[in-house]
């Protein structure tokens, strides 16, 4: 077995597929497919089902993959360990984010940078699930996550709470509600169909919103759904006065970074709207920068992503 050929693995199981991860890893197809095949045939094993239209892990691919994961962290922590301070490389947090924490992130960056300038940041866009994965295995030195103060049972993994995110409600620009200064009620929404991601996608914050719902006497109507939140913002923006129109839920941080005339962005006067934004780290081993990392998360502000881009 050869480490480039686990590298290659891991990468077609995140990507799902050849063409994508041999893009990424820079080099062709028929390279990765050939390297896949003879891990396979080293393990014995096949641990990509190649039969449907689209490439899944078998089962045994699916028991692999942490293992691969660790692997390739275990490389890459001896390689520091020889390199040392001579080599000229200053260190590198590797952290698991997502493209919804707007403000925060730019916060903590900067602060970081003040703290420790000559710390390197890797930011890794992954699903919640992946993110904690790869911080157990050691691929990932820390992961942000809203809303699970356990990452849904992970004994393995430690969270340290961070921040609230205040949510907030975007309507259409043109509705009555809109045109009302200050906040609203769950309540004055009941009547308008809730575009929200799939709770597979983000438990936590489906989780609240319904029940914060069902506690103001509504259940929310089911609205359609998107693709991205960009599209559901546009969705939004064309309902008329007239119309029924759509309602969703970002946070407030995310909010300032948008811009979308034909969307209003209001704040709720219900308790509760918020999750806790929390720090996931190796309850083993954490990584030598954490201790910078958090007091760099605990420069304060207020606000963070969207649910759409959990």
């Amino acid at each position: 077995m050869e480490l480039r050929q686990v590298r290659y693995f891991v990468m077609v199981a995140q990507e799902l597929h050849f063409g994508r991860a041999a893009e990424r890893l820079h080099i062709v197809q028929s390279a990765v497919s050939q390297q896949v095949r003879r891990l396979e045939r080293e393990l014995t094993v096949e641990l990509f089902d190649r039969s449907a239209r689209q490439v899944r892990l078998t089962a045994a691919g699916e028991r692999f993959l942490p293992e691969a994961r660790a692997l390739l962290a275990a490389e890459q922590r001896a390689r520091a360990a020889v390199a040392g301070p001579a080599a000229g490389r200053a260190a590198t947090l590797r952290l698991g984010t997502s493209t919804g924490l707007g403000t925060h992130l730019d916060r903590v960056l900067d602060a970081l940078a003040g703290l420790a300038p000559g710390t390197g940041v890797e930011l890794v866009s992954a699903r919640a699930r992946e993110r904690l994965d790869r911080v157990a295995s050691g691929e990932l030195d820390a992961a942000f996550l809203r809303g699970e103060s356990d990452g849904g049972g992970r004994a393995d993994l430690r969270f340290v709470p961070l921040w609230q995110d205040a949510l907030v409600a975007v309507v259409p620009a043109r509705h009555p509600l809109a045109a009302a200064p200050g906040s609203v009620r769950l309540a004055q929404l009941a009547s308008f169909p809730l575009v929200l991601t799939a709770r597979r996608t983000n438990r936590a914050l489906v989780d609240l919103v319904v029940h914060a719902c069902q506690e103001a006497g509504f259940g929310p109507v089911p609205g359609p759904s998107f693709g991205s939140l960009d599209d559901a913002l546009t969705a939004i923006g064309a309902c008329g006065p007239a119309d029924d129109g759509l309602w969703t839920i970002v946070y407030a941080a995310h909010a300032r970074r948008l811009s979308v005339p034909r969307a209003a962005f209001l704040p709720f006067r219900d308790p509760g709207m918020e999750l806790t934004t929390f720090l996931a780290v190796r309850r083993n081993d954490p990584p030598a920068g954490l201790d910078l990392l958090l007091q760099a998360c605990a420069v304060r502000d207020d606000g963070a992503g969207s649910d759409l881009d959990r």
